[in-house]
């Protein structure tokens, strides 16, 4: 198959210079000026209160008399400088994943380590107090700000700004697949501008709204005609490797960049290692586990989770039952068969929300929703068994809190799956049901990512995504983020 003149002479010439705003370097600074004043707040306020305006002295076994003041700018001198070196304020750690809160977490961990042996080798006398305190309290703090910032950027990249301008190159197909999945992540940063395809189509391709600026020969001009910043190869099935390099080669230093998508999809980071040999990128992708000590560290996590919410929500609890009981006939509970760990069934209870003949008006209502293309779910927004107070409880999830008695019997865990009927499983493709694999959870990312609006086959691929990719540090973001969407009560009914 031939495309045109070769890659090469479609890349000759000097590339034109961006014309985009630099905003990895404004928003560095602007993140730089805050933990500066972080770190001045966090430091100097922990010197104040523990030790008084510069008050007190360490000193050594030469009498060299050094003040807490010039002891507290060297802190947060080496602190800054630490966060610049571990690149916490980097473009490809900001924005999304857990990778810059380590990052300031590690690095400032690793300067706490380097002032303790600066003042053990010195014989500096650091009062133990103003050690201890600053810096727990500094690296809260700072993950705090970070935190601040994120939200705000995520907000920029929704409506198109500070993000990678992009240029997909490949395969129709790859392309489109892709771009699908940078358009289902803005917070990521890649703003998808236009593609070159092995095709060569001009205009927009099949079925989507991104524009073909031609074959492999007008990738420079394509780079060009959309302003994009950052070159992304979809597919290298048409682009051998010697193009990719000379591709590599042309575009301008610091201004472009050059992205390689693999075919992978739905695999969490801790799982993906790059190990260079001889100049070859190899991805290694470890297989996810389902044992070993992870999952007692889960069991205990799930024991002592659940037993404390439901101490501390116990007063919530009986106000719900109370309410169920006295505004509608039936039972205050509801228990209803769901399909557990490897395919066996559970009874999971909830608080009852519906009226007492609600399963037996289920086959009409599901007809009605099958008309409206969901085959599998039944999801309705007005349902007509829902009572009022029921209504309530299910836009804020209060009638799953029943849900902590499943998981500290072991049937649930606080975080999983989504828990299927035996109705759905029985339509279930093969490989869903690796969904099996781990307990389901009271939420997951199907409740933070928007919970009954989700379409039969996101929430499959999240629920499996889960499975690939879980870890308790995951869990822990998963609830927290769960509690944000209970807030907002989005896509609840």
């Amino acid at each position: 198959m031939t495309h045109g003149p070769s890659l090469a002479s479609g890349l000759a010439g000097s590339p034109a210079r961006g014309t985009t705003e630099d905003w990895e370097r404004v928003y560095a600074r602007r993140v730089l000026f805050t933990d500066f004043l972080v770190l001045v707040w966090v430091v100097f306020g922990v010197q104040i209160a523990w030790l008084g305006i510069d008050s007190r002295l360490a000193t050594n076994q030469s009498e060299l008399r050094l003040s807490y003041t010039g002891i507290s700018i060297i802190v947060i001198v080496v602190w800054l400088a630490a966060l610049a070196v571990y690149d916490t304020r980097g473009s490809r750690v900001i924005g999304l994943g857990s990778s810059e809160y380590r990052l300031v977490a590690d690095s400032s961990a690793r300067v706490f380590g380097l002032i303790a042996i600066a003042a053990y080798l010195l014989n500096v006398d650091l009062a133990r107090g103003y050690v201890l305190i600053a810096f727990p309290v500094g690296i809260v703090v700072l993950l705090i700000s970070r935190w601040m910032w994120r939200q705000w950027l995520v907000a920029q990249r929704k409506s198109g700004g500070y993000s990678a301008r992009v240029l997909l190159v490949g395969s129709t197909a790859s392309v489109l697949h892709i771009a699908g999945e940078l358009n289902r992540t803005p917070a990521a940063g890649y703003r998808v501008l236009g593609a070159v395809v092995s095709s060569g189509t001009r205009g927009l391709l099949p079925g989507s709204t991104i524009q073909g600026h031609g074959g492999f020969a007008d990738i420079l001009r394509a780079v060009e005609e959309t302003g994009a910043d950052t070159v992304v190869i979809t597919s290298a099935d048409d682009l051998p490797p010697e193009r990719v390099r000379q591709l590599s080669w042309t575009l301008e230093p610091g201004k472009q960049h050059l992205v390689v998508a693999p075919s992978l999809t739905d695999i969490g980071g801790p799982r993906i290692h790059t190990r260079p040999v001889q100049g070859l990128p190899l991805i290694h992708v470890e297989t996810p586990t389902y044992g070993g000590s992870r999952l007692y560290t889960k069991r205990a996590f799930d024991i002592v989770g659940s037993a404390a919410l439901i101490v501390v929500l116990s007063p919530v609890l009986v106000v719900l039952a109370l309410l169920v009981r006295f505004t509608s006939q039936g039972p205050v509970l509801f228990r209803q068969e769901r399909v557990g760990l490897n395919g066996e069934p559970f009874r999971m209870i909830k608080f009852r929300s519906m009226v007492v003949d609600a399963e037996a008006r289920l086959q009409e209502l599901s007809a009605l929703d099958r008309a409206e293309g969901n085959d599998v779910l039944f999801k309705m927004r007005k349902d007509p068994r829902i009572t009022t107070v029921g209504a309530i409880m299910r836009r804020f999830s209060l009638d799953e809190l029943t849900q902590l008695f499943n998981v500290l019997a072991g049937h649930m865990s606080l975080v999983g799956p989504r828990p299927p009927l035996r109705r759905e499983v029985d339509q279930y493709d093969v490989h869903v049901h690796r969904r099996f694999l781990v307990k389901p959870g009271m939420t997951g990312l199907w409740q933070v990512s928007g919970r009954s609006d989700l379409s039969w086959e996101d929430s499959v691929r999240l629920d499996l995504y889960y499975v690939e990719n879980w870890s308790i540090m995951g869990d822990l973001v998963l609830l927290w983020r769960t509690a944000r969407a209970v807030v907002s009560s989005s896509g609840a009914y």
